[in-house]
């Protein structure tokens, strides 16, 4: 598979596909494609996908009769990224998940800490992705790409994690001193990230995007 990955805020990737060759994705990404890509909707790992923020199904598109194009856009303003799952499984924000080949394992990963999961802003439940290949990701807004030393800690705001290698460690930690939880604006825990690994950032998490703009969401609707 070949691709490129174009526009700006609203970024779309277009994958190349090599006769029979396929990707999978979620339901409702694809954007445009050549007519010779053909659709299967699967259901398979559907329980698992439900408790990660994805959809229940997901389709397969293939390259039929010849050499085949499909291009998946992102839900948000934001960034699509590439993974190259070859040397170590990564692990992501719920509902990061775009498309990828057909060799990536997509799966549930449950925080062994609940603290970490309830409080880390990631929610208990996140995505694994392993196996091989190249597998395509949503980040909400721009990307910052940090390499931890074994030991080595970075102090992240919550919702600010868009995922990370596996061997990096997740966990909390709470705000210290009463006045600064109370009229600081961080609110009560921090996520703690501890190398060695990879992580990713996002500038621009939807949740505190959404936050923002109920306030200028107009009340009493239908009236």
């Amino acid at each position: 598979m070949e691709y490129e990955i174009i526009g700006g805020a609203f970024p779309v990737v277009e994958c190349y596909l090599d006769p029979g060759e396929a990707m999978i994705t979620e339901g409702g990404s694809m954007v445009w494609m050549s007519p010779n890509m053909q659709m299967e909707t699967t259901g398979a790992g559907a329980f698992g996908r439900l408790f990660s923020g994805e959809r229940l199904f997901q389709n397969i598109y293939t390259a039929r009769g010849g050499k085949g194009m499909i291009a998946f856009g992102s839900s948000f303003p934001g960034r699509i990224a590439e993974v190259d799952l070859s040397e170590k499984d990564w692990i992501f924000q719920k509902r990061s998940f775009l498309a990828s080949e057909m060799s990536v394992e997509l799966s549930v990963e449950f925080k062994r800490k609940l603290g970490a999961g309830i409080f880390g802003g990631e929610g208990f439940i996140m995505q694994r992705l392993s196996g091989s290949g190249i597998a395509f990701v949503e980040i909400d807004g721009d990307l910052k790409e940090i390499e931890l030393a074994r030991g080595e800690q970075i102090v992240v705001d919550t919702g600010y994690v868009a995922g990370y290698e596996a061997t990096v460690r997740m966990d909390i930690q709470q705000v210290k001193g009463v006045k600064n939880v109370l009229f600081g604006g961080e609110g009560l825990f921090n996520t703690v990230l501890t190398g060695p690994g990879v992580v990713w950032l996002q500038t621009m998490p939807i949740s505190s995007t959404a936050a923002a703009l109920i306030p200028y969401l107009p009340l009493n609707q239908g009236k």
